[in-house]
């Protein structure tokens, strides 16, 4: 597919299409934006959801850590956003150009054929569920294999492993899938799905990349990776472009028959949306979890650190790689301050509160709830407070929480720049939790370089946005990007050198402390 024509104003006054629905399905919420043609949101609607998590053991007695969401939840909560922003706004569906999708990726989900209904609960990327799987997967040998073929790591976060504990625990389910009547999907293939009443079964590269079944390097699901998890290959959507057709929104669900014409995960669409395209472009987006996306260009990096080679987008064109890191409890960390422990009332109580001390006054938070991801990769890890004495406070925690956060992100950012072969000049970032001055000065201070924050914070559905609209002709190609990308603020480092690394050698000392703890406890 070649880039589109730039769009005129004559053109978008022509067709008569003022704007672009943007689904974002996320881990906590669903929500849905309208954009305009330059690139800046009209309204927004959001609708938060049930979170499903539990203790179990594991054969060995490790804490698997269940995470799983009501599929129906998932579907009802983004349906009625898409809804409501349309009604909200005034603006009739017949206005909207097009529909993009973006979706927290590796939640694994099957769906019956026939009537669309799950089989079982979406077990969330978060859930370590399958952790007993990969380690009898690598005890087979298979993992480099899996990593060469698929930039990943055999670990229970993706979605292959996933598939396997439900084909193993659901009786009868292989043989169903074998048949032709279950159908496997992350959240954007089952959301394409059911907008197209069952018509179009598909994801995009970015989705299909984060499910160890994708070959990146010959681009397509890979027989030899579906044998090695024993997965039906007839359950697999098909793999299409991030900018181009998905189908049609069938006309009873907002009012008129809607194009699909963007479909990426949310890191990738974030990526998108903050302009990172050349090598060297690098992005953090703070959610649930934090996750930081390295451009490489046309090359696929190998990282000696355990991040992630993984495709960037897909517009046409020669595929684009990136490296990736996930760190696994971010904003989430702030939810667990509030909801588990009570600290603080609303999450944006965090910053006050963090900013009443001067320092942590010694206290470290190694926030390893489900495990350490990039570059540890300890599924057993646990969360970890340390350095508590007689005159810590509130104060004291908060600020150690963020710090926790914004140690975490940099310690992805080090190995990314070593990797690459470039440490990073700047960090662009997104996401709710970038609203917290003092985390995002404490960012740039623990990395040493500018952090630069958007105008338009909520990059990954602007990204799912200009996607949609590249390939309806609603948004003019690579200027569109950069156009709609304009800096709020920039956060300059402050403090030495030395007080930085005495911070960073602490923490290093609290992670290590933190692993293993889950194995036979």
């Amino acid at each position: 597919m070649s880039n589109p024509e730039p769009v005129s104003e004559n053109h978008t006054m022509a067709t008569g299409k003022t704007c672009v629905l943007a689904l974002d399905q996320g881990t906590t919420s669903s929500r849905a934006i309208l954009f305009d043609a330059a690139g800046m949101p009209l309204g927004v609607a959001q609708e938060e959801f049930p979170q499903h998590a539990r203790e179990q053991r594991g054969p060995d007695g490790e804490d698997l850590g269940i995470v799983e969401h009501d599929p129906e939840d998932i579907w009802r909560t983004q349906l009625a956003c898409g809804r409501r922003v349309l009604a909200e706004t005034g603006t009739p569906a017949d206005r909207v150009a097009a529909v993009g999708i973006t979706n927290q990726r590796e939640t694994t989900i099957l769906w019956e054929r026939e009537s669309g209904r799950p089989v079982a609960p979406a077990i969330v990327w978060q859930s370590r569920v399958s952790a007993p799987i990969c380690r009898r997967l690598e005890a087979a040998g298979v993992g480099p294999e899996v990593r060469r073929r698929t930039g990943l790591l055999l670990d229970p976060y993706f979605s292959a492993t996933k598939i396997v504990h439900l084909l193993e625990t659901i009786p009868g389910l292989r043989d169903r899938c074998r048949r032709g009547e279950i159908l496997f999907g992350t959240v954007d293939s089952f959301l394409i799905w059911r907008l197209t009443g069952g018509r179009v079964h598909a994801t995009d590269v970015t989705n299909a990349s984060r499910t160890l079944l994708y070959d990146i390097r010959d681009h397509g699901w890979s027989d030899d990776l579906c044998r090695i998890f024993d997965v039906p290959r007839e359950i697999l959507p098909e793999v299409r472009l991030s900018s181009g057709d998905y189908g049609t929104v069938t006309a009873d669900l907002f009012g008129a028959a809607l194009p699909i014409t963007g479909c990426a995960g949310d890191q990738e669409a974030a990526a998108f949306g903050q302009g990172v395209v050349a090598a060297g472009d690098a992005k953090t987006t703070y959610g649930t979890g934090a996750f930081l996306v390295f451009s490489t260009g046309e090359r696929i990096v190998e990282s000696r650190h355990g991040l992630l080679a993984t495709p960037l987008c897909a517009v046409g064109g020669p595929p684009a790689y990136c490296l990736e890191g996930s760190v696994f409890v971010a904003g989430a960390l702030v939810g667990w301050l509030r909801d588990g422990l009570g600290l603080v009332a609303r999450a944006a109580d965090i910053e006050p509160l963090a900013a009443s001390v001067a320092t942590s006054g010694g206290v470290t938070i190694v926030p390893a709830l489900t495990g350490l991801g990039a570059p540890h990769w300890d599924p057993a890890a646990r969360g970890l407070v340390i350095g508590l004495s007689r005159a810590t406070t509130k104060g004291h925690i908060a600020r150690a929480a963020l710090e926790a956060i914004a140690l975490s992100v940099a310690d992805v950012v080090t190995c990314m720049g070593a990797d690459a072969g470039t440490p990073l000049s700047r960090l662009r970032v997104d996401g709710g939790a970038t609203a917290n001055d003092l985390l995002m000065q404490i960012q740039a201070d623990v990395l040493g370089i500018p952090v630069e924050r958007p105008a338009v914070r909520e990059t990954t559905a602007l990204g799912a946005a200009l996607l949609a609209g590249l390939a309806t002709g609603f948004y003019a190609g690579p200027a569109a990007v950069a156009a709609a990308r304009q800096v709020e603020r920039r956060f300059e480092p402050t403090g030495d050198e030395a007080a930085r690394q005495r911070l960073r050698e602490t923490w290093q000392a609290a992670v290590e402390r933190s692993k293993g703890w889950a194995v036979g406890r």
